[in-house]
């Protein structure tokens, strides 16, 4: 008897009436449309998220970012700016695809009148896609050149170097007393990513490309044939990818990490990377670097976090898992106190035991919203309890539960703080890969760490490549960091590119839905042919021009016009109702506070500090021509005119006076909504085309036999929305 209660407590069975329809095993893409496609599972979504935001901006950018802007003392900035603007606005992406699931083009049914803001996202996109293709290209060759046991620009006396080039290692070896005076001289290094990758010598300048660099060609070729191969199946094969491609560059972060501060002179570094300067907190810059870092460091307003959203169940919790009550919160908190001290006792005496907790403790991680009881209770039957942590039960998501186990709930964040905190950890972590080995390099040429630090490709493809030089075994580590680069750079593009295809096909889906793998396929080409260009000789200057103009200006306008548009135009009562019928509760009023004023007040403060400190383009001591400039800055405006365009067409296809047409086209279209009928409530019952029932309550309880916990969330929206209807009618 007492064997058979045992296991009746480890393996108990939820009613199908208290499971929501996500956690039926084996069915994770019940609630998506299956001509669409979607996740295969809840990892899917969260590594594409990770790899899309944490790309070659966090190697390259931020470390160089920090130091410039007041060392340690940039991350007070640089958090704080996370949480007005990064974090919110995240979410309002992540809220709004997954609500809809809907690509950047067509989830603007919520008001047709801004559908400009996605062809404008599109259009943006479109020109990232062109050249970020070309510097994973550039990280191709790189790769490459690396697979050899004396890389090729260790040493001067190749046919590309010029009478300038010196071999800095060696003269520094061969005389200690003094510093090497590195002012009139160029590095192999230098010389190899100019003269011999890019032999930018054969071009005069921007109008001037010169010939095409074949090997460039097919390095680019190569890289648009890996992005195309993995985005063949849509999100199935990339989301597959994902679980490599977003996971293997930190593990050779780490290796760097490691390799790089046991190097003599690596403290050095360090310190100059982190050494807190408060008085830069008093500069504007300062809080301006930092927000800009964190706007294009998250991707927002790229659509592709919207995009992959889309492809996620209605209830798949985004945000965070939630408390019932403050007064728990503050009882779980207080429990993990005493559940660490006797883990950690645990660590030493039961090493397996604490092995079984770790493992369970990551599953229950894996899992997709707090109604997924019957596996979980499943997973809690099998782990250890602290004495003492309170063995009362409480009920949380409808289900009693050890206090033990809700403390880590309450720790275990969702898709929005994971993505986002982790983006800023590996940020910092990178900083320290990144300086410690420009300590040593500093040290080993006897010159101060800022004459060595750069920024941008200057220090992917010269600095750390001349520092690799200066280790043993030189051509494994410059292996591991372009391979690292490369990971790092492909998770992005599949980002871009999914965005393009899954917009335009959900425009046209009955067209084009069914030959996605050939669409992507002539997109992938006609970028393709359009990168080109950039292979040439004097294809830098090209990269150059459309990476200053072609995201800056018109990522800023998108993101203020769809913060304003669902805040004001759709109404911040109506969305948050949105993410209350989907995930359970409403926002709380730290994102309302932020999406009503403090993200669209800063990231207007960011465009016009952009336009007033508007400097133009250069590459080295090169300066672009007026007409270069004129050409750049089409390239920014002309997303931002998508905007203006688009009502004109939304407004010409409405009937009657000028004010009319611009109220119809502002209001939502009328499918808006979820996509499938049986998550629609209130306002959105019976609103799809071809919709036969009166109640999508009822197409839920003939599918699941009952009423679930989320069919007990529309109820209660129903309800509120009939109060406030009711409310209004008496006014």
């Amino acid at each position: 008897m007492k064997k058979i209660r045992q296991q009746h407590l480890r393996e108990p069975v939820t009613p199908e009436l208290l499971v929501s329809p996500s956690s039926q095993d084996g069915d994770l893409g019940s609630e998506c449309p299956e001509d669409r496609g979607n996740w295969t599972g809840r990892l899917d979504f969260l590594l594409s998220c990770i790899g899309y935001c944490v790309g070659l901006g966090n190697v390259w950018r931020f470390p160089y970012r920090a130091y410039t802007n007041g060392g340690g003392a940039f991350l007070v900035p640089y958090f704080i700016m996370l949480a007005i603007c990064g974090i919110p606005i995240f979410f309002m992406e992540l809220s709004l695809g997954q609500f809809s699931s809907l690509g950047p083009l067509a989830v603007w049914k919520i008001s047709p009148l801004f559908k400009g803001v996605g062809m404008g996202t599109i259009l943006i996109v479109s020109l990232v896609a062109i050249y970020y293709n070309m510097i994973i290209a550039y990280v191709l060759f790189y790769l490459f050149a690396s697979l050899t046991s004396d890389l090729p620009w260790q040493h001067c006396g190749n046919w590309w170097n010029t009478d300038l080039c010196r071999d800095h290692h060696v003269i520094k070896a061969g005389n200690t007393t003094f510093p090497v005076n590195i002012t009139n001289t160029v590095s192999p290094s230098e010389e190899y990513w100019s003269r011999y990758v890019l032999h930018i010598q054969g071009s005069s300048g921007i109008g001037d490309p010169g010939r095409i660099r074949w090997n460039l060609c097919l390095c680019l070729l190569l890289s648009w044939t890996i992005v195309y191969l993995c985005i063949l199946k849509g999100v199935k094969s990339s989301g597959k990818v994902v679980y490599f491609t977003a996971t293997f560059p930190y593990l050779i972060l780490v290796m760097l990490l490691i390799r790089g501060v046991t190097l003599e002179g690596a403290w050095k570094g360090i310190q100059f990377y982190l050494t807190p300067q408060f008085d830069h907190l008093l500069s504007s810059k300062v809080w301006i670097e930092a927000a800009l870092q964190i706007f294009y460091s998250l991707g927002v307003g790229f659509g592709g976090l919207l995009t992959f959203a889309s492809y996620n169940t209605f209830h798949q919790n985004i945000y965070s898992i939630r408390c019932r009550s403050p007064a728990e919160r503050r009882v779980w908190v207080l429990d993990i106190w005493a559940d660490s001290l006797h883990w950690g006792k645990q660590a030493w005496e039961e090493p397996c035991k604490m092995t079984r907790v770790i493992r369970y403790t990551l599953l229950l991680t894996l899992e997709s919203t707090c109604q997924e009881n019957s596996r979980r209770r499943t997973i809690l039957g099998h782990l250890p309890v602290a004495p003492g942590a309170g063995n009362a039960t409480m009920h949380w998501c409808g289900v009693g539960r050890n206090r033990h186990v809700q403390s880590i709930f309450f720790l275990l964040c969702r898709d929005t703080f994971i993505v986002t905190l982790g983006n800023a950890i590996t940020s910092i972590l990178a900083g320290f890969a990144i300086f410690s080995v420009l300590g040593y390099m500093s040290q080993e040429l006897g010159v101060p760490v800022n004459q060595v630090a750069k920024a941008g490709p200057g220090l992917a493809f010269v600095v750390y490549p001349q520092a690799m030089t200066m280790l043993p075994l030189s051509p494994f580590w410059s292996f591991l960091f372009f391979f690292m680069l490369l990971t790092l750079g492909l998770d992005s593009q599949f980002a871009f590119m999914e965005t393009i295809v899954t917009a335009v096909t959900d425009e046209f889906p009955y067209y084009l839905r069914p030959k996605k793998a050939s669409f992507s396929a002539v997109i992938c080409i006609a970028l393709f042919l359009m990168g080109l260009i950039l292979t040439t000789e004097g294809g830098m200057y090209w990269l150059v021009l459309l990476d200053d103009y072609s995201a800056g200006f018109g990522v800023m306008v998108v993101v203020i016009t769809t913060c304003l548009v669902v805040t004001r135009v759709y109404g911040m009562k109506r969305f948050c109702r949105d993410i209350h019928m989907m995930l359970g509760f409403k926002p709380g009023p730290y994102f309302r506070a932020c999406w009503m004023v403090l993200s669209p007040a800063t990231m207007m403060a960011l465009l016009v500090y952009n336009i007033i400190k508007y400097q133009p383009s250069e590459y080295g001591s090169y300066r672009f021509p007026a007409w270069a400039e004129v050409l750049g800055i089409l390239m920014g405006v002309l997303s931002c005119l998508m905007i203006p365009v688009g009502m004109v067409v939304a407004v010409l296809r409405e009937e009657g006076t000028l004010w009319e047409r611009v109220q119809q086209a502002s209001r939502p279209a009328m499918d808006w909504g979820p996509s499938l009928e049986e998550n629609r409530t209130g306002m959105y019952v019976a609103s799809l085309a071809g919709s036969q029932s009166p109640k999508p309550l009822m197409v839920h309880m003939r599918k699941y036999g009952g009423i679930t916990s989320y069919e007990n969330t529309a109820i209660e929206v129903d309800r509120e929305m009939e109060e406030e209807s009711e409310s209004e009618s008496m006014m």
